[in-house]
């Protein structure tokens, strides 16, 4: 059984809940199954859940590398040059990352709020950027981002492998009939 999860901000991605954070105890899943992998309780989106031990050893060996992809909104207005930098790998904590696929974005139609909103400054805008990585180090995208100078301000992973999260609200779960690698 394999099971999509749009996380919410602010939910850790285990069953205890921990300093103060929500957990995923509180969203009804089926007993047995175990996150397939993490995002952080400040970012959102696509989380895999399931009760195949090794389908989760499978999606956390990077030598497998399957697809994951990020909208981030960043603060200013992300640039030409940016994007190239990413997309062929940055310096973050003594790691070069490897080349991904980066383009710039627009704010999704259907974007659910999120609560607390991101912060708002009048003298400086957001943009949007789209990463499509194959591996996933502890808060490798916001790394990523700040280090060519577009700090992220919100975190929403929409595809895990060839799994969208489309049509999913936070909090909200189906199982999946897609395969997943």
């Amino acid at each position: 059984m394999v099971i999509l999860f749009n996380k919410p901000f602010g939910v850790l991605s285990q069953f205890t809940p921990e300093a103060g954070h929500k957990a995923l105890d509180e969203f009804g899943f089926p007993a047995g199954v175990y996150a397939a992998g993490r995002l952080d309780h400040d970012s959102e989106g696509a989380l895999l859940l399931t009760d195949n031990g090794p389908l989760i050893k499978k999606l956390l060996d990077p030598k497998f590398g399957h697809p994951r992809t990020y909208l981030a909104q960043v603060e200013g207005q992300i640039t030409e040059e940016a994007i190239k930098k990413l997309s062929s790998g940055v310096e973050i904590k003594g790691y070069r990352t490897k080349p991904c696929i980066a383009e710039m974005a627009t704010e999704p139609e259907n974007l659910w709020p999120r609560t607390p909103p991101v912060r708002f400054r009048a003298n400086i805008p957001t943009s949007w950027v789209r990463l499509t990585l194959t591996e996933g180090k502890n808060r490798q995208v916001r790394h990523m981002t700040a280090a060519v100078g577009f700090p992220t301000l919100r975190l929403i992973r929409t595809k895990i492998g060839n799994i969208p999260l489309e049509g999913l609200q936070p909090g909200q779960w189906r199982f999946v009939q897609e395969k997943v690698i």
